[in-house]
């Protein structure tokens, strides 16, 4: 299955360190190719103990406390909720999916598929999800009788470990061979982390920017996600109270630690008084300029964004600002008036934190050209935010604005990485298409993890007429 060799022409060639990887890839294939002959009852029984690993509830707690402490980037209650939800739905979405022997038939076509491993894959995974995203990438690659190497980013290496012995415990029940899913060993490193990706089948990268370049351009099939940068556009017609609690509810959510939080709010201007104390209702503080000015100082050093306060609670993020208003101090979260886009304005771009720019337009076509200028600067393809009930601004958004995925009156980070109240898939990683970088505009899910065998039989000609093809173009055009 795969390459069948480490991706060096000679073992004795190799490094120490691509000696190390290419020693976990050998064993990951072994594993594989004992698996991929696993009937789907026993495919999905694998699938199911990894769930179990993360789901159950003394262990979800563990790997939550363990994810805060040894990231400190989060909340332990919220990354418990995230665990949960994800992965039960990533399990719902997986449920009766065929992913061994014939998938399907088309009599018409004569075309028979037949579902086939990829073999190895290698996942890169993010210090803000160092559980939650690990076991969707684990739970997807068995799906689909994979093998899986795990590079976690170095600050969660400890919490994937444990969630590794969790999941060794569980699969040993159901006789699934230990070294379908592995990890590099500590300390995890830039060129290990780029061996791995060499040696693999497949890699997929979630998390930073570096690592999907990186993942692109390793020479192996890759799936690598777009930065976000959510805008979300309140319009005159929106329940602003519901709004309000639903952006403020996704906006804190595990300290933003989400990509798909909204980073940018765009109000039109007939309800901007009334929005921004809706806001304020949910635990919005807007800053003055002068507090606005030091958390720009403090938040963005050098033009990039400052370590300390990603994944922080608002509170903490103001007083390393050196602000002293009580309002601010107590906030659930910070919002900051901005008015343009680009370097320039740095408020505009990705976050990771709970702070909202807040944006004022006259009427819809302003909101969209400032939508435009934002995804410009930062978070094209990934996904946009509408609060509305006007169905054909909905409808312009995804004719026109350059996204993978437009979200309408839901609290965003909860809604576009799949949820049971609407039918995207179960994920932690979005594609965001060739706007992002990317190669694919869908929620990395099973099908991403599965290649298919296309069995062609004959069936009856049907050779079509020349009229039949240009029969209306030539009414239109003549010949």
């Amino acid at each position: 299955m795969g390459r069948g060799d480490t991706g060096r022409e000679h073992q004795g060639g190799l490094s120490d360190i691509a000696r190390t990887v290419a020693m976990l890839v050998a064993r990951a294939r072994a594993a594989q190719v004992a698996f991929e002959r696993w009937p789907q009852e026993r495919v999905d029984d694998a699938v199911l103990a990894c769930g179990w690993a993360i789901l159950e509830p003394g262990r979800n707690r563990t790997l939550s406390e363990l994810a805060v402490r040894d990231t400190g980037l989060g909340d332990v209650a919220d990354k418990i909720e995230k665990n949960h939800r994800k992965t039960l739905g990533l399990l719902r979405d997986l449920k009766g999916v065929r992913t061994v022997g014939v998938i399907a038939h088309y009599p018409d076509k004569g075309i028979t598929e037949i579902a086939r491993p990829v073999g190895v894959v290698a996942a890169v995974t993010p210090s803000t999800n160092p559980v939650a995203t690990p076991a969707n990438q684990i739970i997807n690659a068995l799906k689909c009788r994979n093998a899986i190497v795990l590079a976690p980013s170095p600050k969660g290496w400890t919490t994937c470990a444990q969630l590794l012995a969790y999941v060794h415990a569980e699969l040993a029940k159901t006789g699934a061979p230990r070294d379908l899913v592995q990890m590099l060993p500590a300390p995890v490193t830039r060129e290990a982390t780029l061996e791995l990706m060499r040696q693999c089948d497949l890699a997929t990268a979630t998390g930073s920017q570096a690592n999907v370049r990186a993942a692109y351009a390793s020479g192996t099939p890759a799936f690598g996600v777009g930065a976000g940068n959510v805008v979300s556009i309140v319009d005159v017609s929106a329940d602003l109270p519901d709004a309000a609690a639903k952006i403020a509810r996704s906006k804190t959510f595990d300290h933003a630690t989400s990509c798909s939080s909204e980073n940018a709010l765009i109000v039109l201007d007939p309800v901007y008084a009334k929005m921004l104390a809706a806001l304020a209702g949910e635990g919005g503080v807007m800053l003055a300029a002068e507090e606005r000015a030091a958390l720009e100082r403090t938040m963005f050093r050098g033009g990039r964004l400052a370590s300390e306060v990603i994944a922080q609670p608002a509170g903490r993020i103001a007083r390393l600002a050196g602000l002293t208003r009580r309002a601010a101090l107590e906030a659930r979260f910070l919002m900051v008036v901005e008015t343009g886009a680009g370097p320039a304005h740095p408020f505009s771009g990705e976050k990771l934190s709970p702070v909202l720019a807040v944006y004022r337009a006259r009427d819809f076509e302003e909101a969209f050209r400032l939508l435009l200028a934002i995804y410009d600067y930062q978070g094209k393809g990934h996904s946009v935010s509408i609060h509305t009930r006007d169905e054909q601004q909905v409808l312009r958004l995804g004719l026109e604005a350059p996204v993978a995925r437009v979200i309408v009156n839901q609290a965003h980070c909860f809604a576009t990485g799949g949820s049971f109240e609407n039918g995207l898939p179960f994920s932690l990683s979005m594609g965001c298409g060739t706007w992002g970088r990317n190669s694919f505009t869908d929620n990395l899910h099973w099908r991403q993890f599965l290649n298919i065998t296309r069995i062609a039989r004959s069936i009856p000609e049907r050779v079509p007429i020349e009229a039949e093809i240009f029969g209306d173009w030539f009414a239109r055009y003549g010949r």
